[in-house]
Parts: structure tokens; C-alpha cells; sequence
């Protein structure tokens, strides 16, 4: 895995944690507070578990990789 696809894949993993803390906000309270307050909320929250458990299984693909390609 190159530094461009590891780059890439944390750009995707960004993305798609946001729009994943966007649609779980909303859901889980669009109704009590507000459908704007929880979106922004779930965009903010949502990355912390989201982005940083993608990172680190990125990190161990390219640790793998490298060890196979030595």
C-alpha cells in the first residue's frame, strides 16, 4: 500500500464516518433535539470512534503489507 492509497482510504474512512455520525445523530435525536443540533452533534462525535479505528486498521495493512513484500 502506497502513501497515495493510504491517503485516499483515510480520506474515504472521513467521509464516511461523518455521514455515518450525520444519520445516527438524526436518528437517535432528531426528535428531543432538534434535527440540526443532533446532525452537527453526530458529524462532531462520529469520527471519534469511526476515523480512528479506521486509521489504525489501515496502519496494520500497510505493516502487513510491508512485512510480506521484505
Amino acid at each position: 500500500m502506497t502513501l497515495a492509497q493510504f491517503a485516499l482510504a483515510a480520506a474515504v474512512a472521513l467521509v464516511a464516518s461523518l455521514a455515518g455520525g450525520v444519520l445516527g445523530g438524526l436518528l437517535v435525536g432528531g426528535k428531543d433535539l432538534g434535527k440540526e443540533l443532533a446532525a452537527t452533534m453526530g458529524a462532531f462525535f462520529g469520527p471519534i470512534g469511526g476515523f480512528v479505528g479506521s486509521l489504525l486498521a489501515l496502519l496494520a495493512l500497510m505493516l502487513t503489507t510491508l512485512v510480506r513484500s521484505h
